[in-house]
């Protein structure tokens, strides 16, 4: 397929009825087209047109996303918590002054304890001092509240 014809079969795609775009996708993909909107399956043709003229994905990059997606969690199971790299090391003291008091955190394996009870989250101790939401690295000073570029 010539790289104009591939130019010419995207471009036609903005103007063709939807039923000729299901009608494209069964051609296409040997299946029934899924029932999302237009855009969708627009993007989806487009991509496929490309995929068939030019090759698809490199067997490296089908490899390693093959890889990757083995290490997410199955439909329906909880996410895998990696930990964070910017949670203190377990057995750390966190000292915060705040309007005049001075509050201190020690972190835990699994949690945070302050003030005798153990908190989740350092965004928990946070909002327990302050009565507000608050990204719990921030507010101890751990991390900046700008991102960094």
């Amino acid at each position: 397929m010539a790289s104009g014809g591939v130019l010419a079969q995207i471009s036609a795609l903005k103007s063709a009825p939807v039923g000729t775009l299901k009608a494209r996708w069964r051609e296409l993909f040997g299946s029934e087209p899924p029932p999302y909107n237009r855009r969708f399956l627009e993007s989806r043709l487009a991509y496929r047109i490309q995929e068939l003229a030019y090759g698809g994905l490199s067997t490296d990059t089908v490899r390693r996303l093959e890889a990757l997606a083995a290490d997410l969690p199955a439909k329906g199971s909880k996410p895998i918590r990696h930990k964070n790299s910017d949670r203190p090391v377990s057995g750390t003291r966190l000292i915060r002054e705040w309007k005049g008091v001075e509050h201190r955190v020690t972190v835990r394996d699994a949690d945070f304890e302050y003030q005798g009870r153990p908190y989740k989250s350092l965004s928990a101790v946070a909002r327990a001092i302050t009565g507000t939401r608050w990204n719990g690295l921030v507010f101890f000073g751990l991390k900046s509240q700008r991102a960094s570029v």
